[in-house]
């Protein structure tokens, strides 16, 4: 399959302003990028919202030229360096100028790709390291930041940022604890009162098949949405054995993704992407949750390896999370949403059927390869981004990640608990999963870390 774009999007770019790249647009024609087949018209249609009610990103193949952005990466492990090359390849006049990371290893690993793959030489005067790097990285000459640091210390470093007027894009989770959500809150309203431009790592928003559904769903092709499926199950992620010389603090760091106060757990850290979305099309949040999970096969770390959750929304309909990282088992990373007149999976590509199984519309890969240049959602989210700062449109990614966040957060304590979790609960809850002692140099008080026993105080 050819993925050139015989048409010239570049020439395209360069003669239209970004009316509608930053409103209530499609992302190209309807005709190009789905397919219908016994729907009934469009006239039947009761729309969900209102049309120009709801945002819809522009996803063009790259960024309309504009000013010099000059970015600093704040954790540059894997998904921090991903998401460097990420934000080079969404358009003309973006570089890299800082790196920071708790390790020096890391810092150095980012600033050799740069400088292999892409021709940037990153001083040794702006290569930062330790916990507090990410003061420095923001205080130098940088325009945006891209926050990459394990979750649970998203909060401090975007509360820091705005503070010092720099535009972010942080990876989601944004937070692991009730007390990360309310600094990712109160620090959304503060950057939104300066204007700033945040988007978060949410790639589903700006993937073409999740926004072309939306917005067929929010034109009532699947009439009231009446409840939902999510899931992430998948084999178990990678992990770091602890070795000789290694501080506590030193190796959970090292070994994050396994540590439930660093990364959340993974239905936090990673199965908000599938919560994400049905808090998105359905436009509710979650008034209680009653979960269950456990432990049977990680090795490393303190966190569940499997969660069942039941999530009642404001409305009173129902929604199933369900997310397991244990290898040999029945892999499902998708979506399912019930409505009154059909019902719309991504588990065989994005599609909406009718009540009685017929396949009403789908989207068209094949199309959207022949029509766009840049089909990889990593790259159109900084693509949007750099597009909001460079024609001064803010935008507020962080404070609506927080709901599907909170979401994971109350289903993961009602799973350690075995208790029924509410929103109000937990949003006012003193939950902060930030070790008092953490430090890089000496020990820390380990007993502490232990895998949760639901029905034990």
């Amino acid at each position: 399959m050819k993925k050139e774009n015989k048409i010239s999007r570049r020439s395209f770019l360069k003669n239209s302003a970004l009316v509608g790249a930053l409103g209530t647009v499609g992302v190209g024609s309807p005709m190009l990028l789905s397919s219908c087949n016994k729907g009934d018209s469009k006239s039947k249609l009761i729309p969900l919202k209102a049309p120009g009610s709801y945002y819809i990103p522009d996803l063009v193949d790259v960024a309309a030229d504009g000013r010099e952005l000059k970015a600093g990466i704040i954790g540059c492990g894997g998904r921090g360096s991903g998401a460097a090359f990420n934000f080079l390849d969404a358009g003309n006049g973006l570089t890299i100028v800082a790196l920071a990371d708790t390790f020096k290893d890391r810092v150095d690993d980012l600033a050799g790709k740069l400088k292999t793959e892409k021709n940037i030489d990153i001083p040794q005067e702006k290569r930062f390291v330790g916990l507090d790097a990410y003061k420095q990285l923001i205080d130098s000459d940088v325009d945006v930041v891209i926050i990459a640091t394990p979750p649970v210390f998203r909060p401090l470093h975007f509360k820091y940022a705005t503070e010092k007027g720099k535009h972010s894009f942080l990876e989601k989770p944004v937070c692991v604890d009730a007390a990360g959500y309310r600094t990712i809150m109160a620090t959304a309203k503060q950057a939104a009162a300066k204007n700033l431009c945040v988007v978060t790592g949410t790639q589903r928003h700006h993937q073409r098949s999740y926004v072309e559904s939306y917005k067929k769903i929010m034109e009532g092709a699947i009439g009231e949405i009446t409840g939902g499926t999510v899931y992430w199950n998948q084999s178990m992620l990678w992990y770091r054995s602890r070795e000789k010389g290694w501080t506590d603090g030193e190796w959970m760091i090292k070994d994050w993704v396994n540590w439930k106060w660093l990364s959340g757990d993974h239905i936090v850290e990673q199965h908000v992407h599938n919560l994400d979305i049905f808090t998105w099309f359905s436009g509710l949040k979650p008034v209680s949750a009653v979960g269950f999970g456990s432990r049977q096969r990680r090795i490393t770390g303190d966190q569940y390896d499997n969660f069942s959750v039941d999530f009642v929304m404001e409305n009173g309909i129902h929604l199933h999370s369900m997310c397991r990282q244990i290898s040999g088992c029945a892999d499902n990373v998708s979506e399912f949403i019930q409505g009154t007149k059909g019902s719309w999976s991504t588990r065989d590509g994005a599609q909406i059927k009718d009540l009685a199984g017929n396949i009403l519309w789908k989207f068209d890969y094949d199309a959207e390869q022949a029509n766009f240049k840049q089909t990889d959602a990593y790259v159109l989210e900084h693509v949007n981004w750099v597009n909001h700062i460079r024609s001064n449109q803010p935008i507020d990614q962080a404070s609506e990640i927080a709901v599907p966040n909170m979401a994971a957060i109350m289903g993961r304590e009602s799973a350690y608990t075995g208790a029924e979790i509410t929103w109000e609960q937990m949003t006012a809850s003193a939950l902060d999963y930030t070790p008092a002692d953490l430090n890089l140099n000496g020990k820390m008080d380990m007993s502490k870390f232990v895998v949760a026993v639901p029905g034990t105080k």
